[in-house]
């Protein structure tokens, strides 16, 4: 029963009477609260190119694909993050409430191998467009990582981009293009695949970082300077085994015939 009360879970053995401090406890030692995941629904259309894209990439080393994402992180973290138990006698710490999590910052980071490649900040009040996203692309990735790379290396690496408007459009194709990023060298992306990027995996572990304990900022630097520092502890072997795990993932989507993998 997925989801269930404790209440729902103990009716549904024919037991009453319980009271609900003692169910709670009871099933701690089996269960753990969840929060159902949101994602897009899939129709048959994208399971099927969800299974087209597994065929297509099923024999390639993923340890030359460059796999990138954006995230925003807020000042005060997601909703419902901010719980945990506290001692009895004691009282619950103050949290600010402020509008839209009282404003975010724009992260943008790539993962290929067993390295990551920034993050880098997008400047606050920059829209990402297919102009914006290529300038940005230019100042951060192709300036400050990409140009360092040896010339096999470009040769051989795969870039990963979702479909996001920005990504995807004829302008940012084409800029992709004449910067040598271009047909096998620039992977095709499945819609509504967030399941897919390994690079989602590592945007839960920095977030997991930064507003543990219910951790709240004041303002947009300093959620920035926690983002970098969390950055900097995510070692080698953590981001290798994201990548690594690229192989079970496209079988895992043969598998459900195009269905959402459990992450």
């Amino acid at each position: 029963m997925p989801l269930a009360t404790s209440l729902a879970i103990f009716q549904s053995c024919n037991i009453t009477g319980v009271p609900k401090s003692t169910r709670c406890a009871i099933l701690r030692d089996m269960a753990k609260v969840r929060k159902a995941e949101r994602r897009p629904p899939l129709n048959k259309t994208h399971k099927l190119k969800r299974q087209d894209w597994a065929k297509k990439y099923l024999k390639t080393d993923f340890s030359k694909v460059l796999w990138t994402d954006e995230m925003r992180v807020s000042l005060d973290g997601p909703d419902g993050w901010a719980r945990g138990w506290i001692g009895k006698g004691q009282r619950a710490p103050v949290r600010l409430r402020r509008q839209q999590g009282g404003g975010g910052v724009l992260v943008w980071a790539g993962i290929i191998k067993d390295e990551l490649v920034g993050p880098f900040r997008v400047e606050d009040g920059v829209k990402l467009n297919s102009q914006s996203y290529c300038q940005f692309l230019e100042d951060t990735f192709f300036k400050q990582w990409y140009r360092k790379k040896s010339a096999s290396f470009k040769k051989n690496m795969i870039f990963m981009q979702d479909n996001a408007p920005s990504h995807a459009s004829k302008y940012s194709t084409a800029w992709l293009a004449r910067k040598g990023i271009k047909e096998e060298k620039l992977m095709i992306w499945p819609p509504c695949s967030p399941d897919l990027n390994p690079i989602e995996n590592l945007w839960s572990i920095i977030k997991c970082e930064i507003y543990k304990e219910g951790k709240q900022y004041t303002s947009l630097n300093s959620v920035w300077e926690a983002v970098v520092a969390a950055a900097r502890n995510v070692d080698g072997e953590q981001i290798k085994t994201l990548t690594e795990s690229m192989d079970g993932r496209l079988l895992s989507v043969l598998a459900k015939k195009g269905g959402y993998i459990g992450r």
